[in-house]
């Protein structure tokens, strides 16, 4: 489960505003505003890359409100996937598990279970350099779920992407976070990529999130 309980954030003119919801265990949720209205700004809050001037965050019942991004139990998927430019895909699936520390042989196993039903097993080898871009958003939903996080957020994963591989690629998204059972949070301003994924419907204005 996603839960924020008042939240309070500003820079500059910008606010959000007792921000409350919640997204249930195992859910896919779409947070859905206009450009500019504090979205992104919202999921780095929930991954502890911002900090609050009040309320709280809850993941998987736990008040992680204090808890640095790495305890969260979180998995992130930027907008630009963010992929590391040196490392091949078999790397930045493995990156989040060498850092905990995962034997060898259970990094090996959490990457082949990852990138068979992704479709990268033929792409391990690669760099991100000449992937296409429904592939990089592949590899960086893999890294994001490769530590088994509770809770997984995609900041407009699918915006950058034509409308065949954009089709493709959120059905992808839909069918991995059921297997996965990871709680979702997924953020665009696109009313078809609600209607295609939202399980729960939230809308972003003026510093609220309400349902719409």
């Amino acid at each position: 489960m996603i839960e924020l309980r008042g939240v309070q954030h500003s820079v500059g003119r910008f606010r959000l505003d007792d921000v409350s919801f919640s997204v249930p265990s195992g859910a896919y949720g779409v947070l859905m505003g206009r450009t500019g209205c504090g979205k992104t700004t919202l999921l780095e809050i929930i991954c502890g890359l911002r900090s609050l001037e009040a309320g709280s965050v809850f993941i998987a019942g736990r008040d992680v409100t204090d808890e640095p991004p790495g305890r969260r139990g979180v998995g992130y998927v930027p907008q630009d996937g963010a992929l590391f430019p040196t490392f091949s895909v078999r790397e930045q699936i493995a990156f989040a598990l060498r850092l905990r520390r995962w034997s060898a042989r259970d990094i090996q196993a959490r990457v082949t279970e990852l990138a068979e039903p992704l479709g990268l097993v033929d792409l391990l080898h690669r760099r991100p350099l000449g992937l296409s871009g429904g592939e990089c958003q592949r590899v960086a939903l893999a890294r994001a779920l490769a530590a088994r996080p509770a809770v997984l957020l995609l900041d407009e994963p699918l915006s950058a992407l034509d409308d065949e591989t954009r089709e493709q690629t959120g059905l992808l998204l839909k069918t991995t976070q059921r297997q996965q059972g990871v709680t979702a949070l997924h953020v665009t301003h696109s009313a078809h990529e609600a209607r295609q994924l939202a399980d729960i419907l939230l809308r972003l204005d003026r510093g609220h999130v309400f349902e719409p």
